[in-house]
């Protein structure tokens, strides 16, 4: 599938300089209709409404039946269920570790930096569009199973697509070699259309930076980014810190490579932060891993993980947000109870959609297991696109890692991968 990529390598440069322009434009002009007064704001939001509503449509349709193909082709590719296990087994300690290390190093900065004292609370909580619900263990596993295979896909339910898929490519040697004949060329023809599709949906990805960007700018102004700045700084500073922790762990399984790879996931790192989804993200992260090495394969079969299990600046926000929250109370947590608040995120934490706000609704589900108001959300959510903005590039980044280094596990990282020019 090296040829699926020719297209992201011709255009990979001149695409990632567009969304650059696109989004500092985005803030210039977002200022400018702010300034205008309310009918510009408004003119504003619809416009950025339609240009990112139709770029994620664009790429959501895609997202289904390319992790179904990848991850049958994937599974099916390599062999016996005995590898699936390995590569599997081996990915998911690695998320583990990822996860624990994010959690732990937003509870240290926060304990540290302190982010909430200072805050000036709201009185109530009023109806902020969030699903509130407390986290069930239960209904959590049961959510795993999908009930219908064409509703996960409906949903673009990442979490059940895989189950499905993963069951799907193991029962296909069982079926017989006819079946696999016929299922797994189908598969991988199947995963080669959707990714040129994804090639002709990016052209269109300055356009939906530009619009998200220009639409948050215009509607909050500059004010909100001063008045919260102080916290966003040290929320992106601590998001720094677990970027060089994780660039440390990678580092120990692909040696300086490592860097040439942080440098083939600028792009989809600058897509994931202007449109804050990791699902708008992933075919994209897709092509550039291949232009590493790393085999369509093994991404295919590790990235739809990783978008379920290893999305470490969602994870990170957790336990960052929810000390945010007490401190802004002046509610104390023990620190006994903050290890048990870590060990329930790891376990929230898991299978949340690569969609924008997901992480803040799955705060909100484990927020009353200890006592903090939900109407703490009301402090994080008028700036929530801007930190949404840097999970998202945090996640892309985990997952773009994790891919390379269940690769080398493998031992079938390319070593003749072009890495110039990212």
């Amino acid at each position: 599938m090296s040829d699926l990529a020719e297209p992201g390598k011709r255009n990979a440069s001149g695409r990632t300089r567009a969304i650059v322009v696109a989004l500092l434009l985005g803030v210039v002009v977002g200022l400018g209709l702010h300034a205008a007064g309310p009918a510009a704001v408004e003119g504003a939001t619809r416009c950025a409404t339609l240009l990112t509503g139709l770029f994620l449509r664009l790429v959501r349709m895609i997202i289904a039946p390319l992790v179904f193909a990848t991850l049958v082709s994937g599974i099916g590719s390599l062999g016996d269920g005995t590898q699936v296990l390995r590569i599997g087994g081996r990915i998911l300690l690695w998320f583990i570790v990822a996860s624990f290390l994010s959690l732990v190093t937003g509870l240290l900065a926060a304990n540290l930096l302190q982010p909430g004292v200072g805050f000036t609370v709201p009185t109530a909580a009023g109806d902020m569009g969030l699903a509130h619900a407390h986290f069930d263990p239960v209904e959590f596993v049961l959510h795993v199973v999908p009930t219908s295979i064409f509703d996960a896909m409906g949903r673009n339910d990442i979490l059940q697509i895989v189950v499905f898929s993963v069951l799907f490519g193991l029962a296909l040697p069982a079926a017989g070699k006819g079946a696999q004949r016929m299922i797994l060329p189908w598969t991988a023809e199947l995963a080669r259309i959707m990714l040129r599709m994804t090639d002709m949906v990016m052209y269109a990805a300055p356009v939906a930076v530009f619009g998200s960007v220009m639409g948050s700018v215009a509607h909050s102004g500059i004010g909100i980014l001063g008045m919260f700045g102080v916290f966003l700084c040290k929320f992106y500073g601590t998001l720094g810190v677990l970027w060089v922790l994780l660039t440390a762990m990678t580092f120990c399984v692909l040696g300086r490579r490592v860097f040439a790879l942080a440098r083939l996931l600028i792009q989809p790192i600058l897509l994931g932060f202007a449109t804050a989804s990791s699902e708008a993200v992933y075919p994209l992260l897709v092509e550039r891993l291949e232009l590493f090495g790393v085999p369509d394969r093994i991404s295919g079969f590790v990235l739809p993980l990783g978008y379920s299990f290893n999305l470490d600046g969602s994870v990170l926000f957790q336990s960052f947000g929810a000390l945010f929250i007490a401190q802004a109370y002046g509610i104390h947590i023990p620190v006994g109870q903050q290890i048990a608040m870590v060990l329930v995120m790891m376990l929230s934490s898991k299978g949340i959609a690569g969609v924008p706000r997901a992480a803040l609704v799955t705060l909100a589900a484990v927020m009353p297991q200890f006592g903090l108001p939900e109407a703490g959300l009301a402090l994080i959510l008028g700036i929530d696109h801007f930190l949404d903005m840097a999970r998202t590039a945090t996640n892309v980044l985990g997952n773009g890692y994790a891919a390379a280094v269940a690769a080398r596990w493998e031992g079938e990282l390319a070593d003749h991968a072009l890495e110039e020019g990212a």
